[in-house]
């Protein structure tokens, strides 16, 4: 159904800013709408009777029909964030496989005996589902934050009302297609398409939603956490990060370079986990920071479905204008500005939100530019002499959500990746996620856990049932 008052927004290709299709603008009232159906579906429909089982055939299904419709849908993807035909298709495989994933893990759960004391005591530990759930996405992985979030809801039982963000709303609207095409039965899952300040506000305030689940930044993360104690409703937050890469001079040169331009610049560093912060060894540093501004310079920007494109544009106007905000920001605290800085000159690219790959170097991590989440193509590098100075810096951080070490000496490695305050910890890597490993961070990174047991928790909440099975009079009161 549309909006209730008949608003509509165009939704609008980062590449060429032409527009890619019209669709509802929703608000408070359809927000409402949508969560009095999640309710209803909750507590009166047929939902709630169907077995684990059943709703792990049903996301199974999704994650058939996901493949079916790969080439569609990875197109649509690249249509709405800017991110290249291949990168669509990666974020579709592994939506599927966190389908996949969670219809597995439906079936499991069982609860738990606990050990009474008592031999005519039976008492049990079961999950239940929380109730209604309002999950909302972010604009850079729309459909794979989406899938993160609506898996693990269902599979424990969960209705729900989605609203991801209106600026890359269309992967959703079709994963929410499908999931009906699966034979999800009406109310469980609800769309409203709009912007956060009222659709997004109205879910979060709603005393008829038992949990938030949120993705996006800090800031609306804090007001999300104000606005939910009103109604003392149950909270997870991934609110972004400053992540760091940290390379000791004994890490492989080639493969260390190879990912440190991936872990920044891939989907134009609109990610995340990004690795904007690169941490070198003294003795390494010019030699890795020269191979690596090279190798930056020559990254081709162009049309996501160019097969020659290897970064797209950014999303918006308005992100472009605060990317490039912070390079006046860098050079102001002293910074070297050393790769980039700038928007391309190609006349092919005037018309796309487009900036060049950036890359600073004599960073401290006192700066704005190392500390603040600039969620776009910029890179900072700072050095280090010695192991304890290298985890002092990756730690030196608000956030806590990922981090990675290069070093061929195992020891250190280990060493070094428990030492760091992040919730994911790459060794010799960056970047992959797996749908069994939890996703979350510490400090101002959030709050819960994604993916894994730890995710699918999120969407539980445990009852204990105490039966006394051979019953008698206690005496207590004798009068």
């Amino acid at each position: 159904m549309g909006a209730t008052a008949g608003a509509t927004m165009e939704v609008v290709n980062p590449y060429d800013q032409s527009v890619i299709r019209t669709v509802d603008d929703g608000d408070r009232a359809d927000a409402e709408a949508a969560v009095a159906a999640a309710r209803t579906a909750f507590d009166e429909g047929e939902w709630p009777s169907w077995t684990p089982r059943q709703r792990a055939e049903l996301l199974h299904r999704v994650g058939h029909l996901l493949q079916r419709d790969r080439a569609e849908i990875a197109r649509l993807e690249t249509l709405d964030t800017g991110k290249t035909l291949t990168e669509g298709g990666i974020d579709v495989d592994d939506v599927t496989a966190v389908f996949h994933y969670y219809g597995g893990l439906a079936e499991e759960d069982s609860g738990r005996l606990v050990d009474a004391g008592d031999p005519r005591v039976r008492s049990r530990v079961v999950h239940e589902p929380v109730g209604v759930c309002a999950l909302i996405t972010p604009w850079n992985y729309p459909l794979l934050q989406a899938s993160w979030k609506v898996a693990p809801a269902l599979a424990a039982g969960n209705t729900l009302v989605i609203k991801p963000s209106e600026t890359t709303p269309l992967t959703t609207i079709k994963m929410v297609e499908l999931i009906a095409e699966a034979g999800a039965p009406a109310g469980v899952v609800n769309l409203v398409l709009g912007p956060g300040g009222t659709a997004g506000a109205a879910l979060v305030e709603s005393p008829q939603v038992d949990l938030v689940s949120f993705t996006g930044g800090l800031e609306t993360g804090r007001r999300i956490m104000r606005d939910a104690a009103r109604t003392v409703k149950n909270i997870a937050l991934e609110l972004g990060g400053k992540n760091p890469n940290i390379v000791f001079a004994d890490a492989d040169f080639e493969a260390a370079i190879d990912y440190a331009l991936m872990a920044v610049f891939f989907h134009a560093g609109q990610v995340c986990s990004a690795g904007t912060r690169l941490i070198v060894e003294e003795s390494l540093h010019d030699d890795f920071v020269a191979a690596l501004v090279e190798r930056a310079e020559r990254i081709r920007l162009g049309n996501g479905l160019d097969e020659d494109t290897e970064s797209g544009p950014l999303v918006s106007a308005e992100h472009r204008d605060k990317v490039e905000s912070y390079v006046g920001i860098a050079l102001q605290e002293g910074a070297r500005l050393v790769a980039g800085g700038r928007r391309p000159e190609e006349p092919a690219l005037q018309n796309g939100f487009f900036f060049r790959p950036t890359v600073f170097v004599d960073c401290t991590e006192d700066m704005r530019i190392v500390q603040e989440e600039t969620f776009g193509p910029i890179l900072t590098v700072e050095r280090f002499t010695t192991e304890e100075r290298a985890i002092e810096l990756g730690n030196h951080t608000e956030y806590g959500l990922a981090g990675a070490v290069w070093t061929r000496d195992a020891a250190r490695a280990e060493r070094v990746a428990r030492r760091l305050r992040h919730g994911t910890v790459w060794i010799n890597d960056f970047g992959p996620y797996l749908p069994g490993a939890e996703w979350g961070g510490f400090k101002h990174s959030g709050i819960g856990r994604e993916l894994g047991l730890e995710g699918l928790a999120e969407y539980r909440q445990a009852k204990h049932i105490y039966e006394n099975t051979a019953p008698e009079p206690q005496r207590w009161f004798t009068r």
